[in-house]
């Protein structure tokens, strides 16, 4: 079993910043791809920004300039760090991660979800 604990998110006025991060844990044997993706209300969930085990990473076309991510192999953590945030950022926030456990088993696992608000 593989277990995603997100943190972070809240309300912050537009042009704040924030962070999310998405811990892993539990009978991984490698991590593949890990994402953000969001869902706002009457949307669709949309991918935000991934990053792939060699760091290459991939943004939404709204995010780019203004949204990063990383991620911390040795605690199998993804981050977001999010500036400039606007009230069309308003979502909830949710992980993905992608990888093999010990069985080298394919797993796909999702976050909890957590929500961002962007509002004067």
């Amino acid at each position: 079993q593989v277990q995603l604990v997100q943190s972070g998110g809240g309300l912050v006025q537009p042009g704040g910043s924030l962070r999310l991060s998405c811990a892993a844990s539990g009978t991984i044997y490698s991590i593949n791809a890990m994402g953000w993706y969001r869902q706002a209300p009457g949307k669709e969930r949309e991918l935000v920004a991934a990053i792939s085990s060699a760091g290459h990473t991939n943004y939404t076309d709204s995010v780019k300039g203004r949204f990063t991510i990383s991620r911390d192999n040795a605690r199998n953590t993804v981050y977001l760090q999010m500036n400039s945030l606007k009230p069309e950022d308003t979502a909830v926030y949710y992980c993905n991660v992608v990888g093999l456990d010990y069985g080298l088993g394919l797993f796909d696992y999702w976050g909890q979800g957590t929500q961002v608000t962007v509002s004067s």
